[in-house]
């Protein structure tokens, strides 16, 4: 037999409203249990992890920024922030900045590019002139690469995020290329609590490429009744964005901050990677098959979040799939880990943090820089 308080009754509150009550008492004491929980063992795994101990690199270092807008200013700061404490010394320049009378000033051991498509070719051309060591880092690989064919040879080394990308560079005559995928900015992604404001079910921050659009067509009859929140470019495309819209902040692109707070606030992240025969923003015109995951990847991850991905081939080299990343490979085979995932918390959170734990060991920024200096200073 079901139990009435009795006092709610004589203070005018109705049974109805005493079920909703209860269930919101629940509902809030669950999510609090699992908030303190989370942010429990973050903070234990992360006080428990080393300091970096490796000595600082007698170089110095010029930094030239991608000189573009969103979303490359964070992928800077993040290059910015890992340089510090790894060399003795370094400094930041613009594409638009006179870049070689900057280098002839500050003598850098090396002058790292970011991306490289705004940086004049006559400029690097003047820095190997003058004795400079030059690097270019590409951030958009293989998505880039009718652009990138011309840059990469006027540097001396060559860094690519696409593992499928090596062979390419090399057949140009490029003699120094090295896959280096980018990774987390833990200062910006990280365990942290939240408003209920940017709490939700499932989560997919990124730009409506088509494959994206079809997913979450797909997915929409589950999505509508939970709570969801999509943001990014072009989500008008999809069939069922008048069923979906106050799910969709259309046209946001969001602060990196933003960006963390949602991932943290969710409980499951959709990571769809772009398909290079989307036309939309691709200047892939030999359809270079893509192996390797997009920086998202690692953002999830140093959230403790769990991820549900597609599979790239280079996955595997980077987290254990179903104990530190979840992945998927049909529309169906996704829509059954999101059901079981959201009916089973310790599981979905076991491989959130565990994926947080590898990141913060393997995939930070500082660890790619500490690697590219290893290989230009052995």
């Amino acid at each position: 037999m079901r139990s009435i308080d009795l006092n709610s009754q004589e203070q005018g509150v109705g049974v109805t409203e005493e079920i909703a009550i209860r269930n919101g008492r629940e509902a809030g004491f669950r999510q609090g249990r699992n908030d303190g929980y989370r942010m429990g063992f973050c903070d234990a795994v992360l006080r428990g992890q080393p300091a970096a101990s490796e000595p600082v690199r007698d170089v110095k270092i010029l930094y030239v920024t991608a000189g573009i807008g969103v979303p490359y200013p964070a992928l800077d700061q993040a290059v910015i922030d890992a340089l510090e404490g790894l060399v003795r010394g370094f400094s930041v320049a613009t594409p638009s900045e006179d870049v070689v009378a900057i280098a002839k000033k500050v003598q850098p051991d090396l002058v790292l590019v970011l991306n490289g498509v705004v940086l004049p070719a006559d400029k690097v051309k003047q820095l190997r002139q003058c004795g400079f060591k030059t690097a270019v880092w590409f951030t958009d690989d293989p998505y880039y690469t009718d652009w990138t064919i011309t840059i990469a040879p006027r540097y001396d080394y060559v860094f690519t995020l696409e593992l499928n990308c090596l062979s390419f560079y090399r057949k140009l005559g490029c003699e120094h290329v090295y896959h280096l995928p980018f990774a987390v900015n833990p200062k910006v992604f990280h365990p942290k609590h939240v408003p209920t404001s940017y709490q939700s079910d499932i989560c997919f921050i990124g730009t409506a490429f088509w494959n994206r659009v079809e997913l979450i067509d797909r997915l929409a009859p589950i999505l509508m009744n939970r709570r969801v929140v999509i943001a990014g470019w072009w989500w008008d495309r999809l069939k069922n964005y008048s069923r979906l819209s106050d799910k969709i902040k259309l046209g946001d692109w969001m602060t990196p901050e933003d960006t963390a707070s949602y991932y943290n606030g969710a409980k499951i992240v959709i990571n769809l990677h772009r398909s290079i025969h989307d036309d939309t923003i691709n200047a892939n015109g030999r359809k270079i098959e893509a192996l390797s995951v997009n920086p998202r990847t690692f953002e999830i991850s140093g959230c403790a979040t769990l991820q549900l991905s597609d599979i790239r081939p280079d996955i595997n080299n980077l987290y254990a799939p179903d104990s530190e990343i979840g992945t998927f490979v049909t529309h169906d085979e996704l829509i059954d880990k999101i059901d079981y995932y959201l009916r089973h918390d310790e599981e979905r959170q076991r491989i959130a943090l565990s994926g947080m734990m590898r990141t913060r060991r393997d995939h930070t920024y500082h660890t790619r820089l500490s690697t590219m200096l290893s290989i230009v200073f052995p």
